[in-house]
């Protein structure tokens, strides 16, 4: 199987997105909630039908950009956005961006690529923050296997995996998870060292 961008059309295509809950999940919206200054630039990757998006831009944020390489994702975003959005509105491969962001939004895209690119994804979220910048999100918490995505991981994994490049503030179990993902996500804030 070969994680491309028509893997991902095809999948979106099929209506085959288990992972879209279909509106913002709450950990992330309340942690949009408590950001005070919203000229932040705020990047979520692989961003699908990216609800986060939406919820953002509806609710102030002027800065804010999606990424995405199937077409399917974008072209619904472009639909359902203003737009004066959709300049913020990328269809590009997430290892060839190159851009500088405050924040940046981890939501079922880590899971979602093959396992043997944690490393490089690391390196790269490292690379697109600004100095002090912030990868915030969910990781899922349940053995990896090899049957996927979304591939699975553990707290132990993914200490090992970011430690040497970012701070890690939070990463916990998520309280407030959505009902299909209770106990199964970490909630996470890492800082670039």
């Amino acid at each position: 199987m070969k994680l491309n961008s028509n893997y991902w059309e095809n999948r979106y295509n099929q209506n085959d997105i288990p992972w879209d809950s279909g509106k913002i999940t709450t950990p992330l919206k309340e942690y949009f909630n408590q950001i005070k200054d919203k000229n932040i630039k705020i990047l979520i990757p692989g961003c699908g039908n990216s609800h986060e998006f939406k919820y953002l831009i509806d609710n102030g944020f002027k800065n804010v950009f999606v990424l995405d390489y199937a077409e399917s994702p974008i072209e619904n975003l472009k639909k359902e956005t203003s737009e004066a959005f959709h300049g913020n509105i990328l269809k590009q491969d997430f290892f060839e961006h190159q851009e500088k962001y405050d924040l940046i939004i981890e939501q079922t895209f880590f899971c979602a690529l093959d396992p043997i690119l944690r490393k490089d994804y690391v390196t790269k979220m490292y690379s697109l923050l600004q100095n002090k910048g912030k990868l915030v999100g969910l990781l899922f918490q349940f053995p990896l296997t090899e049957s996927g995505p979304p591939f699975g991981g553990s707290k132990e994994e993914y200490i090992n995996l970011f430690s040497d490049l970012f701070e890690i503030k939070t990463l916990e179990t998520a309280h407030n998870s959505i009902k299909p993902r209770l106990g199964n996500e970490l909630f996470f804030i890492f800082t670039k060292k």
